[in-house]
């Protein structure tokens, strides 16, 4: 194994003297026996990847030092939609740092998620009390995103019953400009017409247009009146979309409160770093009347079977998972972590303190504005927030601004200024020294008039009011997260999710000065350090892939690949073949393949599987022969979703490629790929890998993650683009790189493992998978394994043969709750089964007490069927047992409380978790949906 002290050996959980020990259970004489019997001979590869040797965690954080000083940080006013603003310090030391958040898996298991769940809840509650609308969803990737999300629920709403659709989007010509390159990219597929033009002037036909979409205030800076406008649309049934700057919503009235149907925009001033782009979490508001259509998760309130109040993930039912190909959106992960620190900025803050830096914010830019007036400068508008263009201004002023260190805004001869609350009086001295201007200590003008004043309330709700001090703060934020099971307690054992150990070391240098400041759209010579990351990184995972070219922007799991089918598609309407518009999706995908496929226009065709449940070559050649005209695209998971290494991988490659096909990899389960096979070697033509899953970045409770993707030299030209690079191809996300600054998180957990420690990690995920596959095939079944009975990095138990005892997935989910642990993947691929993922970064003895769990809930089944116990009253129907069940006074159930909440003595020996609540009733959150913060009395 791994040198004692480097970094493979802290993140391989298993050492020599386990791995013997686990070797002898599979009934192996070597750990190589194993991974020859699970990956087939013809995909191996051989080659060593080309990445550099391990480095210690101390060169590591000593050569991102080195990076960070070789990026310059210059002040940056150039706003459209990135802002500088200040992390208060409790919540950046107790969430953004602390891994009893960052761990933690989206909140599917929600009496073990109570924590996150209020927390995401006070995000939609600041989110919904901004924008006037009453429906907010728990954050989406980014503000180009969140609006194209509004275009598909515009069309959808306006088309749910017409005979001939309508297709135009009307856009005012100053959106963002990065918010209209992910429109335009989210239409084309779709056949729908964007027409650019001055809301002004804007005549809109209802038999024309679904929709509409402004910005307030615009790319300019200028705060309009809409309310007319909202009015005329509303007559004619077109909606109305506003994407709105949230801090600036504390100043100006809420657009649902004169006429927004939609608001989305963006939370990152509230205390989230601008990060060269991102993550930060996009939000998204709408009318009541849309809640079954808006995208995104909704967190809702409920309550237990006992009648406490709980909250948990409402309408689950509207998800790509769920719907598949009648999905409208294929939104999977969002940007949980990121939501709760702006909705903990709200909570810290309050409305008072919002309001606040609303003001220093636009009083600051009035003194800047009457000064250059003064001056002789000519403004292009009178009312504004922040942000102030200047018409016809010398050419010398951007010299004297870099000079300074200063970037602003340059748009032909017009210069445009955005401040935010990190805008000192030094900065605005500084600013006013450009160009040669003298500031007052007060301003004297209004920007912003009457009418668009703000005067409806916001942010009532106690907790807004109720939190001071720091110690209130601290408080709170431990309690929350006391609330919740992550990787800090246990496992979690998710397959198809890899949750594996988010190392600190390689999360550190994410909250570097320069990486976590720099606005994307500085000048590259001020981020050399940045470039040459996000250079080899690219390297990295193309020699990983065994492709030719990558691409950084697609920010989720769920973006990658709909950008790697949108290079496809690129790349057949480049070789005049745009007819091809089918999608081959085996029966077992993920639901975001079938969802992601109708977004890039194509029509999806699914592939039966075999009773192996490998994907069946013979329906395959019979759908690919019936559509080899149209043939677009074969979307495979290698190894498949069922935790199988297909030994017809490479055939099933050939026969879409024999048809004119390409092959889209998901790199779902790339974890059992690193190092011993890749994409390029099965035959596929482009993948996209989570980097949140393979390469360590933290789940987050739900976000953020990263979906790059990695293609062929023939495909490389049709790799997303972006205005900033003067790419022709349109854009998948707002920011050139995505999520730029997590990136960090893989660059450094290659640079820490090098190639043994990538290879040697994928060899210990497939061990322990194979581990527990061993032990506990004698007390479930197993549902599909590889010829030599092999599963890959995962696997699946039928808990199917257990529906007699009224036994289903759930409750063996809820019942390990007791026993400490995150129930695995529950009813995917295969319902009524449960598949695990273990990861290389657990050692033996989490492993086997893992084990030890579901070998005794299955003594639990047996003393079921035996009759011990009926079926509608044991200790897997009632569970999870929570504290105030067990010391209560009243003990209703036929076992004991011990039989309850401590089944096996670890459990008293590593300290017991108890979940918040019992089990929660869903069906009452969805028929009563509460997501905002409600008054306790509303739901006691």
């Amino acid at each position: 194994m791994n040198p004692i002290g480097s970094f493979a050996s802290r993140h391989i959980g298993v050492d020599a003297s386990s791995l013997k020990k686990m070797l002898e259970t599979i009934d192996v004489d070597h750990l190589d026996t194993l991974i020859n019997q699970t990956i087939p001979d013809g995909i191996r590869r051989e080659d060593k990847l080309d990445v550099p040797a391990p480095m210690s965690e101390q060169e590591l954080l000593n050569h991102f030092n080195i990076l960070d000083r070789k990026n310059k940080t210059f002040k940056s006013y150039i706003g459209q939609g990135y802002y500088q603003s200040f992390t208060p310090p409790v919540i950046a030391r107790n969430i953004f740092h602390n891994p009893g958040w960052y761990t933690q898996y989206t909140p599917y298991q929600a009496e073990i998620a109570q924590g996150r769940l209020e927390a995401l809840l006070n995000f939609q509650t600041v989110v919904s009390d901004l924008t006037g609308l009453p429906i907010a969803n728990a954050s989406l990737l980014d503000e180009g995103t969140a609006a194209a999300e509004a275009m598909g629920l515009m069309y959808a709403i306006k088309n749910k019953r017409a005979k001939s659709p309508i297709k135009k989007l009307f856009v005012d010509v100053d959106v963002f400009q990065s918010t209209k390159d992910v429109i335009e990219t989210r239409a084309n597929p779709l056949g729908l017409e964007i027409v650019y033009g001055d809301w002004v002037n804007a005549m809109l036909d209802e038999e024309e247009y679904f929709g509409c979409i402004v910005q307030f205030p615009n790319a300019k800076g200028e705060v309009h009146d809409y309310q007319s406008f909202a009015a005329q649309l509303n007559e004619k049934n077109i909606l109305l979309t506003v994407v709105a700057d949230i801090m600036s919503l504390a100043l100006l009235e809420a657009p649902g409160n004169w006429g927004a149907n939609i608001v989305v925009g963006n939370t990152q001033r509230f205390g989230i770093p601008v990060g060269y782009g991102g993550p930060h979490a996009a939000y998204f508001a709408t009318e009541e009347k849309y809640k079954r259509q808006i995208p995104g998760r909704i967190i809702g309130v409920s309550e237990d079977r006992a009648g406490n109040p709980a909250m948990r993930m409402a309408l689950q039912t509207r998800e790509q998972h769920i719907k598949r190909e009648k999905a409208t959106s294929n939104i999977c992960t969002a940007q949980a972590l990121l939501a709760i620190m702006a909705g903990m900025y709200g909570v810290y803050h309050g409305k008072e303190g919002i309001i606040n830096i609303a003001k220093q914010i636009n009083n600051k830019t009035k003194r800047l504005a009457e000064a250059l007036t003064k001056k002789g400068f000519e403004l292009t508008a009178e009312n504004y927030f922040d942000t102030i263009r200047i018409k016809n201004v010398d050419n010398d002023i951007k010299e004297k601004a870099l000079s300074r260190e200063i970037n602003l805004y340059y748009d032909r001869n017009d210069v445009q200024i955005s401040l935010d609350e990190c805008t000192t009086e030094e900065d605005l001295a500084n600013l006013a020294s450009v160009f040669g201007i003298e500031l007052n200590e007060k301003a004297s003008v209004d920007s912003i008039p009457n009418s668009l004043m703000r005067t409806s309330d916001f942010l009532t709700h106690n907790i807004f009011n109720s939190i001071n001090t720091e110690s209130q703060m601290m408080r709170y934020i431990k309690r929350l997260e006391n609330k919740d099971l992550s990787l800090v307690h246990s496992m979690i054992p998710l397959g198809s999710c890899t949750m594996k150990l988010n190392a600190a070391c390689q999360l550190m240098p994410v909250s570097l000065p320069s990486f976590s400041s720099l606005h994307p759209m500085v000048p590259k010579d001020q981020t050399e350090g940045y470039n040459e990351l996000l250079e080899n990184l690219e390297k990295y995972l193309c020699t990983i892939t065994g492709f030719d070219a990558c691409s950084l922007q697609p920010n989720s799991g769920a973006q990658g690949e709909f950008a790697g089918l949108m290079t496809i598609r690129n790349f057949h309407n480049a070789n005049n073949q745009s007819n091809r518009n089918i999608a081959l999706i085996p029966s077992s995908a993920h639901g975001t393949n079938p969802a992601s496929a109708i977004m890039a226009g194509m029509k999806v065709v699914v592939v039966a599987c075999d009773k192996y449940g490998n994907i069946s070559e013979d329906d395959l050649k019979l759908k690919a022969e019936e559509h080899k005209d149209n043939l677009a695209a074969l979307m495979v998971t290698y190894p498949s979703t069922h935790g199988v290494f297909e030994s017809s991988i490479s055939r099933i490659c050939d026969i879409i490629h024999s048809y004119g096909g390409l092959v889209y990899m998901d790199g779902a389960n790339m974890n059992a790929q690193v190092g011993l096979t890749s994409p390029a070697h099965i035959g596929t033509d482009v993948c996209h890998l989570n980097l949140h899953k393979t390469f360590s970045i933290p789940h987050g409770g739900g976000g953020p993650g990263m979906g790059p993707i990695c293609c062929t030299a023939a495909l490389a030209p049709h790799l997303p683009g972006h205005h900033l690079a003067d790419n022709k191809i349109s854009a998948v996300s707002s920011s050139n790189y995505g999520s730029a600054s997590i990136l960090l998180i893989s660059y450094a957990y290659i640079r820490l493992l090098g190639h043994q420690g990538m290879i040697d990690s994928t060899k210990v995920a497939i061990l322990n998978a194979n581990y527990l596959k061993s032990k506990l095939e004698n007390h479930y079944q197993v549902v599909f394994t590889g010829e030599s009975g092999r599963a890959a990095h995962e696997f699946i138990l039928d808990i199917r043969p257990f529906k007699a005892m009224e036994i289903s997935a759930e409750d063996i989910a809820k019942r390990l709750m007791d026993y400490g642990f995150h129930a695995p993947t529950m009813s995917f691929p295969v319902v009524g089964t449960i598949m695990i993922e273990p990861t290389e970064s657990e050692d033996l003895d989490e492993l086997d007490r893992f084990c030890d769990a579901m070998i005794s809930i299955k003594k639990e089944i047996d003393e079921i069927a035996l009759g011990d116990f009926e079926v509608d009253n044991n200790v897997l129907h009632n569970a999870p047992h929570t504290m105030e069940e067990i010391c209560g006074d009243a003990w209703d159930y036929p076992y004991s409380r011990e039989k309850a909440a401590f089944p096996l003595s670890y459990i008293k020996e590593r300290g017991k978790f108890w979940p918040s609540n019992v089990r929660i009733d869903n069906a009452k959150g969805d028929r009563n949906l509460i997501c905002t913060c409600p008054d306790m009395s509303e739901y006691a």
